[in-house]
């Protein structure tokens, strides 16, 4: 089964081509080079986007333009070569490339997503000494997370980003990507105006 995974929730995008549970191919960029991405992981594991079977996609929480544009192309993506998709929680992913560490993602308004998943003020996380933290909102407040007890690897170390392979891994149930829901667990700051 060859699988299509990304997520566009943070500020680093993530994509990665899996073939039967072997990742083929994974990239690092921004939201808007998705397609791309995703040309350039088909090619370089020469492969054709007809070979696709599923599509994983990370479903937030993060940045609700980002998580809207994942959103978006997985529709088109759907669309055009006809097959399923599966949602998955950023944070998910993120804790699932870092095992036994607390996935925490910036949630901009000087807060944090966390898993529950719910938005926090990183300050006013209850942490146990040594507890690690991962992820581009444990690289933001990392003196706040650290003066509470944590453990922030460098901001350099992979395990803050979402990776792609792990969306691909941890996607069990594929179906219709109506079926997909973004999790933004707090409502956008733009909002239509009433007539």
């Amino acid at each position: 089964m060859l699988v299509l995974a990304f997520d566009t929730a943070t500020d680093r995008a993530t994509s990665a081509l899996v073939g039967d549970g072997e990742l083929l191919g994974e990239r690092v960029s921004r939201a808007s080079t998705l397609l791309a991405d995703v040309d350039a992981l088909l090619r370089q594991a020469g492969a054709h986007p007809r070979d696709v079977d599923a599509l994983a996609l990370g479903v937030g929480p993060g940045s609700f333009t980002g998580i809207r544009i994942g959103l978006a192309a997985a529709r088109g993506l759907v669309l055009a070569l006809g097959v399923e998709a599966a949602g998955v929680s950023t944070l998910d992913a993120l804790a699932a490339g870092a095992p036994g560490a607390l996935p925490v993602i910036d949630a901009k308004r000087r807060e944090v997503f966390v898993p529950g998943p719910r938005a926090t003020v990183p300050g006013e996380l209850e942490l146990e000494p040594g507890t690690v933290c991962v992820g581009d909102g444990a690289v933001r407040y990392r003196a706040l997370l650290e003066k509470a007890g944590a453990v922030v690897p460098p901001d350099e170390d992979e395990r803050h980003l979402p990776r792609a392979r792990f969306h691909a891994q941890l996607a069990t149930s594929f179906g219709p990507v109506e079926l997909v829901q973004p999790l933004y667990v707090r409502q956008p700051d733009a909002v239509e105006a009433a007539s």
